[in-house]
């Protein structure tokens, strides 16, 4: 699987699973990116079928739906969609 690293503070292992052309994965790139904290991620769509398919059920552990963009935080927390304040409060709470 193709992840991508995104140097930046360190809050955690925090990794975001995301469609190239979905709108609302690219808010919460950029909004990554303006918080300044290191980050994964792997745009789902541009994976291979046979990673697609391992990439999509270790999403399903988290969000069933499959929906994106899934933000996964520490292994332990799951954020689906571009929930801004959520996620500024999660990374915050942890830088």
């Amino acid at each position: 699987m193709n992840v991508e690293h995104v140097p930046g503070k360190n809050v955690g292992h925090v990794m975001l699973y995301a469609l190239s052309t979905c709108p609302w994965c690219k808010k919460t790139k950029g909004l990554l990116n303006d918080l300044g904290v290191e980050y994964y991620y792997v745009d789902v769509d541009l994976l291979k079928p046979d990673e697609k398919a391992r990439t999509t059920e270790t999403i399903k552990k988290w969000n069933p739906a499959c929906s994106f963009p899934t933000l996964v935080l520490d292994e332990r927390k799951c954020i689906v969609g571009f929930k801004e304040d959520e996620i500024k409060n999660a990374v915050k709470s942890k830088a």
